[in-house]
């Protein structure tokens, strides 16, 4: 083989680690979210059961129309580092010998805040 064709060799080998590496980033991103969505502007969802350990403290905040300050709050953390986190990774960090103490004590929140339906 030439010069020039093990350097087309080697992009073309390259190319392909690079889209197998985003596509498996892709899939990854895609089963993490599992189809969910925050529900349409209006909707007040109130079923704290609903809550999920990939979710985030603002995509919780929108879903049950909370201010996340109060989420934070009774979490006892700052929002800046923790705002992209999970409520998974927060309790990851925070309480590893908690087991699912963030998203129940985010359910507890939500509860004590949400104005009782009329």
């Amino acid at each position: 083989m030439t010069m020039k064709n093990m350097g087309t060799v080697a992009l073309i080998l390259l190319g392909v680690v690079i889209i197998i590496f985003f596509g498996m980033r892709s899939m990854h991103a895609f089963r993490k979210f599992n189809g969910h969505r925050p529900p349409p502007p209006g909707k007040v969802e109130t079923d704290v059961e609903l809550i999920r350990e990939w979710m985030t403290v603002p995509f919780v905040s929108r879903m049950y129309h909370i201010p996340e300050k109060a989420i934070f709050d009774a979490l006892d953390i700052s929002p800046f580092s923790n705002h992209e986190k999970s409520l998974q990774d927060i309790n990851q960090e925070y309480f590893p010998d908690k087991d699912g103490f963030v998203q129940d004590l985010v359910k507890t929140t939500i509860l004590a805040n949400q104005t009782p339906p009329n």
